[in-house]
């Protein structure tokens, strides 16, 4: 499946690796005054949101309530002739307001921080009266005669029909674009837990009787439930740390020293160290990996990136999160492995990116008209050990539709391209990106995802010889320490 990009277009940072500032100003003090800038602005617009969805609720019930009106009004318009027209008028009121439960009379409560949240608004009877009154107030100003005082009525609550129509109307669209606005920005609000539902396709064997069962996805935790969040610590941490920049714990930066692949090694440093289990932990690894892919410290970037999902995941799954992770990731063809691993790729590529494009933005104002030291390139790689990419060709005699899509992008590549895919091998695949363009390869690499040319698989032990019972038994030593109860956190 092709992995979409797309959104990390709108992924909010509080980055200061490219901030420049004149020499009298502080650094810092900038920077944490437009972190609170950023936060604030959050923050009032979550309140217009609030605020709005719940004038919509009040306006919908008076939309109701006042349409219902105009109808008994209109019903009662052919009484007016022989009848006191007051007493029409009075009689469509009461019978508009016939059916309604009383519950329903009193408007819910304001929450916390709308308009006057203390202050409980009139029930909509109340409101119906109110606009009532403000009818009867018009037409004695317009000095209207008793006998067309019936129908300017039926006009006056029209008309106050239509306004909060509008309003309504207004209040809709408003609500439409702030909440465009908040979904267009990601944020640590906007993690929310993927990793026990995706589905990552991998080339397997095909088999006739259990094409069901393989489409299946096993879950990283199935007694996992979508009111699960985070642990209560992450808001507090960051409601705290607010005004603080961004920087990861020595214990975390400890933790990210610890090889990707070692999750023995990972698991005891957490048994041993539980409070880095945050947040913020994860984001200043984040930052971490950041600063070191700006000085091309690619696999220490990588490692990092590693480490910080590693704690995000286990936060995310709850309060047993950090054993069921490390025992689903340790077992050998578990599903878990390659979202986990995906995710790693996906978000390192991302850093990798941005980091390229703040270097060369600093190598145009540095060089004025100097050569570079070097060329930049992309190269493909497998992120975790113990896992391979392998390079998948669409047949060209396929009737699958998907199928014959792919092809058509294959065919799209240069014969150059095609023949180093042919090979199976991705050497030979890297030395043709490594010759183009880093925008022509980048757009290049998108269409290897778009025809599924290229798919993450687990790397094939050979127990046989000394390095793979070597591989094998360290994978053995540690799903028997996930096992194994990790006791009290010290």
């Amino acid at each position: 499946m092709p992995v979409d990009y797309s959104k990390w277009d709108a992924l909010e940072l509080s980055d200061d690796s490219d901030i420049e500032v004149h020499p009298n100003v502080d650094k810092r003090s900038f920077i944490r005054a437009k972190q609170n800038q950023i936060h604030a602005e959050r923050q009032q617009r979550k309140l217009q949101i609030e605020t709005l969805k719940y004038e919509r609720i009040i306006n919908d019930t008076l939309i109701k309530r006042i349409s219902s009106l105009l109808a008994s009004l209109k019903a009662h318009a052919s009484e007016v002739s022989s009848r006191n027209p007051g007493e029409v008028a009075f009689q469509a009121v009461m019978e508009s307001a016939a059916g309604l439960d009383p519950k329903d009379d009193q408007p819910p409560p304001r929450p916390a921080g709308v308009h006057n949240a203390e202050q409980p608004l009139p029930t909509y009877t109340k409101m119906m009266a109110t606009l009532l009154d403000d009818v009867n107030k018009t037409l004695e100003e317009k000095k209207v005669e008793q006998d067309k005082r019936y129908e300017a009525t039926m006009a006056e609550v029209e008309e106050h029909l239509k306004k909060v129509t509008n309003l309504q109307g207004e209040l809709l669209k408003k609500l439409d674009e702030l909440e465009k606005i908040e979904k267009s920005k990601i944020t640590s609000e906007s993690i929310y837990t993927g990793f026990d539902s995706t589905h990552i396709n991998k080339s397997k064997p095909s088999t006739s009787g259990d094409k069901k069962d393989a489409s299946k996805v096993e879950l990283l935790n199935p007694n996992y439930s979508a009111t699960d969040s985070l642990p209560a610590p992450s808001k507090a941490t960051d409601d705290d740390d607010d005004d603080a920049e961004i920087e990861a714990s020595p214990a975390a930066k400890q933790f990210a020293s610890i090889k990707a692949g070692d999750y023995r090694e990972s698991l005891a440093f957490l048994t041993k160290h539980p409070e880095i289990l945050t947040e913020k932990e994860t984001d200043g690894l984040l930052v971490l990996a950041f600063d070191a892919q700006l000085q091309n410290r690619d696999d220490y970037a990588r490692n990092c990136v590693h480490q910080a999902l590693l704690l995000q995941y286990c936060r995310a799954l709850g309060r047993d999160g950090v054993a069921l992770f490390f025992k689903r990731i340790t077992t050998q063809g578990h599903q878990a492995q390659e979202v986990f691993f995906k995710d790693v790729q996906d978000t390192y590529y991302k850093i990798k990116t941005r980091a390229r494009e703040i270097n060369l933005q600093r190598a145009k104002e540095e060089a004025k008209g100097g050569g570079q030291e070097g060329v930049e390139q992309i190269q493909l790689h497998a992120v975790e050990p113990g896992t391979v990419i392998n390079i998948n060709i669409p047949p060209a005699d396929s009737e699958d539709p998907e199928v014959q899509q792919a092809r058509a992008i294959f065919e799209s590549f240069s014969p150059e391209m095609k023949k180093a895919l042919e090979t199976g091998k991705l050497d030979e695949v890297n030395k043709v990106l490594g010759q183009m363009k880093v925008e022509e390869a980048e757009e290049l690499v998108g269409k290897f995802g778009d025809a599924g040319v290229l798919s993450l698989e687990e790397e094939i032990i050979d127990a046989t010889t000394q390095e793979g019972q070597e591989k094998w038994k360290e994978i053995e030593a540690a799903k028997k320490h996930v096992d194994e109860p990790a006791g009290d956190p010290e």
